[in-house]
């Protein structure tokens, strides 16, 4: 049928892949770094479409006739009246705005009153919260704002030739702060408490909708954020839930429907298919590996998994808390580790590493449990991230999820994500696709991992794990 490309602008590189139409096959790839140093708070989006046009770079486009992108979420591109950037974009967990994101929970009424509006109760990262800031201390840039976007709204509208009209998707909405997945409709009146005053919002555009044509005649999708893309990327469906694994852990899952959270703990964002995807995060995933790697002199986390795997289920009774950053899921963001369980026998490193892989596991877990304690089915979960590949993590994780684990190969899934919505909008104006049916491309290949035997063992581990965290914690988890 032909050949499309998914974009995925993120926080520190542009990455396209090519694929066929048809079967999702990547043809040919360019990557480019963002020219900019560091991940700092605040960032030209010019930056983004260099490194965009530097991956393009040597014909990598050629032939293509649609175009997805993906971009970093929670960067707020603010523009005036004319639509130029009235100052970088502001991206990224900005810590300044903690104080903000305070003051908004306040504004409206507290936390549930948040839950109840948009699915999420605000949070630095978030556009509401950073439109807060500015009004709090750049007052004459809050003035001049008049238009709302985010990273991957402003690239699609500079791909189109920057037209009147701009557009984002369902999924980059859910993030903001200010529109509702449950009711899929913006807050405007959440905007004026943030900014001070209205902005114009880009139009939000069905999952298949094609947000215009290039003045070449490309065809350019909705675009969505890069949780979504990926997500779409993986090819997950009902029943899915995907563990990711970075410094700090996500777990998101697909729902019919968006889920309201008076704990905050869950955040309703909606995906790129018109489903809801809600999830919870913890702050200690692989942080939780590389502060008890140094703790024990170890160079890298190979190592100790290696030497995590020399003890057995359960680290001979040894529990650790993995609360090192304070913690989201549960919230207690002022508390730290607690390593339960010492005994004379217990107090060999072996047994210290294979508690921290469990630790982070089990955190891991109970987010997992937020999710189904809201009538979330999870049957099978995609475990991403680096420290998937870790034997000590593949031999303890099907277990302490109770559920089947899949280990995708390492791919650019955001990007795959943002190439297969392109083939949906083309397929759709072309008529050879249904709008409510996405292309179905290729699976990623993948190691799949099943808890079997291992099952009882897990499941003790667990309850070893929440005893220490009750008793430490009580109530943690009681919202």
């Amino acid at each position: 049928m032909g050949i499309v490309a998914g974009l995925d602008s993120s926080p520190d590189f542009t990455r396209i892949v090519v694929c066929d139409t048809d079967t999702g096959a990547v043809l040919r790839q360019g990557y480019a770094p963002h020219p900019v140093e560091g991940r700092p708070s605040d960032v030209d989006p010019q930056a983004w479409l260099l490194s965009l046009g530097e991956a393009a770079g040597g014909g990598l486009l050629e032939g293509v006739q649609a175009i997805g992108v993906s971009a970093q979420q929670n960067a707020l591109v603010p523009l005036d009246a004319q639509g130029n950037t009235v100052r970088p974009a502001l991206v990224g967990g900005d810590k300044r705005a903690q104080v903000a994101a305070a003051d908004l929970i306040d504004a409206l009424g507290g936390r549930e009153a948040w839950a109840q509006a948009v699915g999420c109760v605000p949070q630095a990262a978030q556009p509401v919260t950073k439109l807060r800031w500015l009004a709090k201390n750049e007052p004459e840039n809050a003035r001049r704002t008049a238009v709302l976007l985010q990273a991957h709204d402003w690239l699609v509208w500079q791909l189109l030739g920057r037209p009147v009209r701009r557009t984002t998707d369902r999924g980059g909405a859910s993030g903001t702060g200010y529109w509702s997945a449950a009711t899929g409709g913006y807050r405007p009146d959440l905007v004026e408490l943030a900014l001070g005053h209205q902005a114009m919002l880009p139009e939000v555009i069905g999952p298949s909708d094609a947000a215009g044509t290039t003045p070449e005649g490309l065809l350019i999708s909705a675009g969505t954020g890069e949780t979504m893309a990926a997500a779409f990327g993986l090819g997950i469906g009902l029943g899915d839930a995907v563990v990711s694994l970075g410094a700090s852990g996500s777990v998101m899952a697909v729902h019919p429907e968006a889920l309201a959270d008076q704990s905050g703990m869950i955040t309703s964002l909606a995906d790129a298919t018109g489903m809801h995807l809600p999830v919870v995060t913890t702050l200690n995933a692989v942080r939780t590996l590389r502060g008890t790697a140094e703790l024990l002199g170890l160079a890298d986390l190979e190592s100790l998994s290696e030497l995590a795997m020399k003890s057995t289920p359960g680290s001979h009774g040894l529990v650790l808390l993995p609360y090192l950053e304070g913690e989201r899921t549960p919230n207690l963001p002022h508390t730290a580790g607690t390593i339960a369980g010492l005994r004379r026998e217990s107090m060999k490193p072996e047994h210290l590493a294979r508690a921290a892989f469990e630790g982070m596991l089990c955190g891991l877990a109970d987010a997992l449990d937020v999710l189904r304690g809201r009538g979330v089915d999870v049957r099978r979960i995609f475990l991403l991230g680096g420290a998937a590949e870790l034997p000590a993590v593949q031999a303890a994780a099907p277990s302490l999820f109770g559920a089947q684990v899949v280990v995708p190969q390492p791919a650019d899934y955001a990007a795959i994500g943002a190439a297969r919505q392109a083939a949906w909008a083309l397929g759709v104006s072309q008529g050879t696709l249904d709008p409510r049916t996405p292309p179905a491309w290729q699976g990623a290949a993948a190691q799949v991992l099943e808890p079997g035997d291992e099952l009882a063992v897990g499941q003790a581990v667990r309850q070893q794990f929440t005893a220490v965290r009750e008793q430490t914690h009580p109530g943690a988890f009681r919202s």
